[in-house]
């Protein structure tokens, strides 16, 4: 039986997104130097979305620090 979607946790929603915004990918194009000014926002070439990783570690050193 299958969960109500009111009922699913909120949490499970926050994710990394896999598609980026015109403005990100020009962004990330600019800073691997593909993209320069003046040149055209159309056909843009494909970018890979940025990868979130969880942040364990702070947590584990505060809790050695107490």
């Amino acid at each position: 039986m299958s969960i109500h979607k009111t009922l699913k946790v909120s949490g499970a929603l926050a994710r990394s997104r896999n598609v980026l915004s015109r403005l990100e990918r020009i962004e990330k194009l600019k800073s691997q130097e593909k993209w320069q000014d003046g040149d055209s926002i159309f056909g843009l070439p494909k970018t890979s979305a940025n990868v979130m990783k969880k942040r364990t570690k702070k947590k584990k050193e505060k809790e050695k620090a107490e």
